[in-house]
């Protein structure tokens, strides 16, 4: 009886179809992952040299387009003049040059000079879409996630030096939360079926503090562990130009759309545009079928161009991150927070060698240049500190650099007045023929640019020779890329393993041309690559490359978009900004004046990346010749000043809490005190007199003494030793030079919507 029930049809069959599951499921997971291109021998060595076009050139070529040949026709006319070089504006450019459009592109500023450059550096499904798909059965939210894990792929597809994948940790506090998390994570995997990254799981508590050893132990059930996407987002919008530029499209960075040009007199609709070259002040008139609208919150700018009476339908609001030093991170593990403390959604990233946390939600006008808050950037302090270990003092000093982006949340002009926000993005065609396309993601960019360009097809009625192809088309710099090709360069350069890694990783197979335009460094090692900053990988050839290869026109070019140096450290972009200076000014020839300028507007720049009050730049580390050594040794002349000490208000923003020779100040007044004592200890009173008559800390209050060691953990102590009296007067000195309250004001912070959020948890 036993035999036949065991070797029954029905027990084959189950046994069989178990087989073929667990065999199908282990090839899936076998098979997961990004798909990394192979490397070869012929990946070792460099690609095939390019030149991309001058902007002279480029420049010449939109004016030949408004060009009228004895027959009234223009022959060089473009098929669609883009405005707006983000990652939407880029994204569209390359989608039409591609189909062997003729294409013109120009930007105000430069190339991701907007919000394309302050993002939170993902490229992601969104977690959070998919939740508000299931609890609201919501199909269009489900149709998001779909559209973006896909895309998501695509991503890291066709520009892998410059992506891959990111594991991001959710800590669980709550016991219920882990069914409710891992049920919700492995919809997200289960969604991206064979495009999925790696599988998520759980992490018991042991696990997640060996991994994640900065994070709050007390309390933590365990960790659920999901993989997304990370980019370097303003180097991506680089390589859509330069790609685009490599199809034949035409390019110009710093150049103005003044007025749209329309047929008043006949159809009504536009045909050009007059713009202005903002480095000359030369104006001209450039001729096309069609003109794309894609300047982000920017866009009513434009619409209202075209339509004196358009109702505007960005509604802006302004999301901060801030720049942390690389110890507040695992170098491979991010770190979500779903439930902040109102409500908002935090991301704690490792990225370029550093760690941005963010981001908020503030309503905002459309500037140019958005600063963070102080109070935004306290904010996110605030949440940090509640998820990272108790003896971790977060403190606002440990912010590097702090920047504010724009989400173009926008609302559909042919929608009626009582419909909400548009949840992805929307393409609009104006009564002139202006197509605009607003809102969306970096992630989805490109199923946004083919959107837009199928639509320009149809509207223009142009003519492609083929349809599109950017599933497929991979960027500049990824065709002779692989992961080890960092050893070639440092094989033939002799470059130290870091800097060739981040060359190999932001330039992909051009990282060849960079090394080529590196000076000789005169030392043993390395051979070639004079860093720009000691604690970061950039070298001095990347902004000759950038001048050179890539149409950066001025200091900020550079140093924001071209190297990251001011999202990592404005201080550093600060003390490197006279040798950035230096370097354009041989390739661009500029005269003593416009170095004197840019290193001016570079300076008001960085104060919008949360530059320190009262930075001072350092031109010069060291002291050179006789006489400057002598000065410096004898604590007078220039070498001297230059090396004051920074007034305590200052040292809030420093890295160090206290400036060098002042904790040896703190000791001999210190010791002074408790001079003849049994033990080298005083009361609290005699502590705080003291901490009263010190320079600088003759405003403090004894509530704010109170304060300070009920957060410092000494209150219950009678007495004080030198390492407590050091602490406390550290922790004083955040109390009393804080320019704003640390409190939040909740009536002005809003809690992110699904649709502003990007799709995080």
């Amino acid at each position: 009886m036993l035999r036949r029930a065991l070797f029954s049809r029905r027990t084959l069959a189950y046994v069989s179809g178990t087989a073929v599951v667990a065999a199908g499921g282990g090839y899936f997971y076998l098979n997961s992952g990004p798909a990394y291109p192979p490397s070869t021998k012929e990946t070792r060595r460099p690609p095939p040299p390019w030149t991309p076009p001058s902007r002279e050139s480029m420049l010449d070529a939109l004016r030949a387009s408004a060009q009228m040949q004895g027959d009234a026709t223009y022959p060089e006319e473009f098929d669609l003049l883009i405005v707006g070089g983000g990652a939407t504006g880029a994204g569209v450019a390359v989608d039409a040059a591609s189909r062997g459009l003729k294409v013109a592109l120009v930007e105000r500023d430069d190339f991701s000079s907007g919000t394309s450059s302050k993002s939170t550096k993902l490229v992601h499904g969104g977690v959070r879409y998919l939740q508000k798909a299931v609890m609201e059965l919501d199909y269009e939210q489900y149709k998001l996630v779909r559209e973006a894990l896909h895309e998501r792929r695509i991503f890291l597809q066709t520009a892998p030096y410059l992506s891959a994948m990111l594991p991001i940790m959710l800590p669980i506090y709550k016991y219920w939360q882990v069914p409710y998390y891992w049920a919700g994570c492995k919809m997200y995997d289960v969604l991206a079926g064979k495009e999925n990254m790696e599988s998520s799981y759980l992490m018991s508590r042991g696990k997640a503090l060996e991994t994640f050893p900065m994070l709050k132990g007390d309390g933590l059930v365990g960790a659920l562990v999901y993989y997304d996407g990370q980019h370097n987002d303003s180097r991506m919008n680089i390589a859509l130009i330069m790609t685009a530029v490599q199809q034949g499209a035409i390019v110009a960075n710093h150049v103005e759309v003044t007025t749209l040009h329309k047929d008043t007199a006949g159809s009504g609709k536009l045909y050009g545009a007059r713009i202005k070259d903002n480095l000359t002040g030369k104006e001209w008139d450039v001729r096309a079928k069609g003109i794309v609208n894609a300047t982000g919150p920017f866009a009513d700018a434009l619409l209202t161009m075209d339509n004196p009476a358009h109702t505007p339908i960005v509604q802006p609001s302004a999301g901060i991150h801030i720049t942390l030093p690389n110890y507040y991170s695992p170098r491979t593990m991010g770190l979500l927070d779903p439930a902040t403390s109102d409500g908002r959604v935090i991301f704690f990233l490792p990225w370029q060698g550093n760690t941005i946390a963010g981001t908020t939600d503030t309503p905002s006008a459309v500037e140019t240049e958005p600063r963070a808050s102080e109070e935004e950037i306290r904010w996110v302090l605030e949440e940090v500190r509640r998820y990272l270990s108790p003896d971790i003092k977060v403190r606002r000093g440990d912010v590097l650099s702090a920047w504010s982006g724009l989400r173009p949340l926008v609302r559909n002009p042919n929608a009626a007045s009582t419909e909400g926000l548009v949840r992805n993005h929307m393409i609009h065609v104006s009564d002139s023929g202006l197509l605009t396309i607003a809102g969306g993601k970096w992630t989805t960019y490109r199923a946004m640019a083919e959107e837009t360009v199928d639509k320009a097809v149809e509207v223009f009625g142009l003519q492609p020779r083929s349809k599109c192809v950017t599933e497929s088309l991979r960027l500049v710099g990824s065709d002779g890329w692989s992961r080890n090709m960092f050893i070639g360069l440092i094989q033939r350069f002799g470059l130290e393993t870091e800097v060739a890694k981040h060359l190999s990783d932001n330039y992909g197979d051009r990282a060849w041309t960079v090394c080529a335009l590196a000076h000789p460094t005169g030392m043993a090692w390395p051979l070639h690559g004079v860093r720009l900053s000691p604690g970061y990988p950039f070298i001095e050839a990347e902004v000759r490359y950038a001048v050179r290869h890539e149409y950066a026109q001025n200091a900020v070019d550079v140093i924001a978009r071209r190297c990251r140096l001011s999202f990592l450290n404005a201080q550093a972009a600060l003390i490197a900004l006279p040798r950035v200076v230096e370097i354009m000014a041989e390739e661009l020839k500029w005269t003593r004046a416009r170095k004197d300028a840019e290193i001016a507007k570079a300076t008001s720049f960085l104060a919008s990346m949360g530059l320190p009050p009262g930075a001072i730049m350092s031109t010069r580390t060291e002291p050179r010749g006789l006489l400057e050594r002598a000065e410096s040794a004898f604590g007078f002349g220039a070498a001297a000043s230059e090396r004051r000490r920074r007034a305590a208000p200052e040292m809030v923003y420093s890295r160090a809490q206290f400036e060098a020779g002042e904790v040896e100040a703190l000791q001999e007044a210190f010791a002074s005190r408790v001079r003849g004592a049994s033990q080298e200890r005083m009361q609290h009173q005699q502590a705080f007199e003291l901490i009263k008559a010190l320079p600088g800390y003759e405003g403090i209050k004894i509530k704010d003494y109170d304060y300070v060691l009920e957060d410092a953990g000494i209150r219950k102590s009678q007495d004080v030793g030198f390492d407590e009296f050091v602490e406390i007067c550290a922790e004083l000195r955040e109390v009393l030079f804080s320019s704003v309250s640390t409190a939040p004001r909740k009536s002005e912070r809003l809690s992110i919507p699904v649709e502003k959020s990007g799709g995080g948890v």
